[in-house]
């Protein structure tokens, strides 16, 4: 496998902040620049396995798609992590990858703390920002989360900060003044660096917010992961359920799929429709109980989810269920490889793998290659702005 040449030719940046926040780091590049990029990394990848694969590349927009963002606060405000230096706060009053109402938002926290206190601002004892080099302070993250529907604020407080109470009054004070619908609280301890929790209670509103894609409702917990880019995350479904019905056991519903690293369900009940039965499979059981109630909303007869982690496979006592199409979309650490060797014990016909890093893929890819072809990839930019992208490699049993 020959070395990867990224090219860096320059642009402008559409950020004030870019260089000295941590976030994004391909702004000094053109977007067309970067998609080229990005493809260059994933046919790089797929070069271990395959030679000259042709690499679709989908991509929408370059600036303000972001659903979900997680401000730190700080004495001086909310914002990022410095760039190379994380005890650091790049004070952020715009960002140009999060969507216009996520922007709203931050600018209605900032404005209400601000105001709270005038002369102090942020650094107002009522507020006391978390502090991570002494590991004290109250109040840690703001996360943001607007889908296209909903919006929630989960204040994330320090659990060991004795200043829990007036904190709490200060956020039910805000509640009444904002214009997103569900205010939570969120507590995690000052020893260690999350912005989400099992531990949280509803200021106002509710926990669970809704997100369509593809004419199907999918309700998820506001501590739990969806996908950040609702634009791209509904072209890369779309991309998934157009492949699987160019196979002939999809289109007579004669086929099983079994859906691995399942979050809620997308993949499994946007193409149940597709398949004789669905398997959804996760190993968070508060995602598997959304995944059940999403099969109940979209009213899915022949789907069921269950808790299990994708390393004990025998367990579903598959080997019968033939053809078998496997779905698997695993986080960027990728397989493990007893979930592999089962993987290649049940011989599934079909298997599309979804990959949020290519350096993974192509490690994990090579232990299919004896007995694995792929047929097709593509590409999908849900991170403009940045390094990252999901990638969709589907692969065929070799007769």
């Amino acid at each position: 496998m020959t070395s990867l040449q990224i090219m860096t030719t320059p642009t402008t940046s559409l950020c004030q902040y870019f260089g000295t926040c941590g976030g994004c780091m391909t702004q000094h590049l053109s977007y067309e620049l970067q998609l080229q990029n990005k493809k260059k990394a994933l046919e790089h990848a797929l070069s271990t396995f395959a030679n000259n694969v042709e690499v679709q590349v989908f991509a929408d927009k370059e600036y303000f798609y972001r659903n979900r963002m997680d401000f730190i606060f700080h004495a001086k405000g909310l914002g990022f992590r410095e760039k190379y230096k994380s005890f650091f706060t790049v004070d952020i009053e715009k960002c140009v990858i999060a969507n216009e109402k996520l922007n709203t938002l931050l600018k209605e926290i900032r404005t209400f703390f601000a105001e709270k206190h005038p002369s102090e601002g942020f650094n107002a004892k009522e507020i006391d920002a978390y502090d991570p080099k002494k590991r004290s302070g109250t109040f840690r993250y703001a996360v943001i989360r607007t889908p296209q529907n909903d919006e929630s604020i989960s204040f994330v407080l320090n659990s060991n900060s004795p200043r829990i109470s007036a904190a709490v009054e200060l956020i039910k004070e805000f509640s009444q003044t904002t214009t997103a619908k569900n205010i939570i609280v969120t507590y995690v301890p000052g020893n260690t660096d999350h912005s989400t929790s099992e531990e949280y209670f509803v200021v106002k509103g509710t926990d669970v917010l809704k997100e369509i894609i593809l004419e199907k409702t999918f309700q998820y917990n506001v501590q739990g992961f969806f996908q950040n880019n609702f634009t791209m995350a509904e072209k890369m479904h779309k991309y998934v359920n157009d492949l699987l019905k160019t196979y002939d056991a999809a289109k007579a519903k004669q086929a099983y799929l079994l859906d691995l690293y399942a979050g809620v369900g997308t993949f499994g009940i946007i193409n149940a429709e597709l398949f004789k039965s669905v398997t959804i499979i996760e190993a968070f059981a508060g995602c598997v109980k959304a995944a059940e109630e999403n099969i109940k909303i979209n009213n899915i007869k022949n789907a069921s989810a269950q808790v299990l982690d994708a390393k004990h496979l025998r367990r579903l006592f598959l080997e019968n269920k033939k053809p078998l199409f496997v779905i698997t979309d695993p986080p960027r650490t990728g397989m493990d490889m007893k979930t592999i060797e089962q993987l290649k014990e049940l011989k599934p016909e079909v298997m599309i793998y979804i990959s949020c890093n290519v350096e993974q893929l192509a490690k994990d890819i090579l232990k299919f290659k004896t007995r694995y072809d792929v047929k097709s990839a593509a590409l999908f930019d849900l991170f403009p702005q940045t390094n990252h992208s999901e990638a969709v490699v589907e692969f065929v049993l070799k007769k």
